[in-house]
């Protein structure tokens, strides 16, 4: 059943209005919150949004708890594929809790804040930007992890970050809602402004296996992959030393030898290599760089460091 979230009228003249659909089963047994679209330009979570709902409506016999789906939580910014809050430039993931006496994205959030307590569990979804490749992977503080590494586990994750600066972030809808009561985890994959649904259904995979195993859902599930759980200091940051294309060497979520050649920087006008990326340590690529245009200091790729191959 689709319900208003939050309702408001722009200076424009158009409505700004945040939905969600509430998908209800057989037995009253809990409750799990899915949000995507904070950003506009991550596209990723909306596919698993859709997949879910399919999934839910074809076999409404196995719920038997309540899906709660948000899938645009930045209406505006979906609209016109922008990351932020169009006009105001405002990043929505920075002003949560919100504020019910604030602005109107204050509000907004502070609204979305209150409608998602007292779910049991929160999954928030996210892309990568334009310039790089994500692994679906959940991103946990380390503050909270404790609580939301057995949900994680559960997730059909290939990756677990610990302590990824994003999440520790006390102006996300993760953190304010951790600090509610209301276990949240943030769920990276893919690329910004694109789908990939071999990531979506693999998501959408994980949360069926998490929501049989809270009691919602008494359907059939397959197995979930063991994750690897990685910290901040376990991962490698690979950046440009120069400007110019980049053209990997490699193919994504590759396990590297310690050398191993990542890829070449190449000058288009000297036709000459200005760089050579090699690996430092060995481990498996997590994050890779998709647009080819790169400056100095660019994200090339992110490591997770690891002694033998996997």
């Amino acid at each position: 059943m689709l319900e208003t979230v939050y309702e408001a009228q722009l200076p424009v003249g158009e409505n700004l209005i945040i939905y969600k659909n509430r998908i209800t089963g057989s037995k009253p047994v809990g409750r799990i919150a899915i949000v995507s679209g904070i950003h506009g330009d991550e596209l990723e979570g909306q596919y698993v949004c859709y997949e879910m709902i399919r999934r839910l409506e074809e076999h409404p016999e196995y719920l038997r708890g309540t899906v709660d789906i948000y899938p645009q939580m930045n209406p505006l910014g979906i609209d016109m594929a922008r990351r932020n809050i169009p006009k105001m430039e405002m990043d929505l993931n920075r002003i949560f809790p919100g504020n019910a006496q604030g602005t109107v994205m204050e509000r907004a959030a502070a609204a979305v804040v209150e409608d998602i307590t007292g779910a049991d569990v929160c999954i928030d979804l996210h892309a990568s930007d334009m310039y790089v490749r994500e692994i679906p992977q959940v991103r946990v503080s380390a503050e909270f992890a404790r609580q939301l590494l057995p949900f994680a586990k559960l997730l059909n994750a290939d990756m677990i970050w610990l302590n990824a600066t994003a999440t520790v972030h006390e102006s996300t809808l993760a953190h304010s809602m951790n600090m509610l009561g209301v276990p949240t985890l943030v769920m990276e994959m893919g690329l910004g402004l694109r789908i990939t649904r071999v990531y979506g259904d693999q998501v959408v995979d994980g949360i069926f296996y998490l929501m049989r195993e809270m009691g919602l859902w008494d359907g059939p599930v397959g197995p979930v992959r063991e994750p690897v759980i990685s910290s901040d200091g376990e991962v490698e940051f690979i950046r440009a030393e120069h400007a110019g294309i980049f053209l990997p060497s490699i193919a994504h979520r590759h396990y590297l030898h310690k050398d191993e050649k990542i890829g070449d920087i190449v000058d288009v006008l000297t036709g000459k290599v200005v760089q050579e990326i090699v690996a430092r340590k060995g481990g498996m690529v997590f994050t890779l760089r998709e647009y080819p245009f790169v400056y100095e200091g660019s994200l090339i790729a992110r490591i997770l460091e690891q002694d033998t191959q996997e």
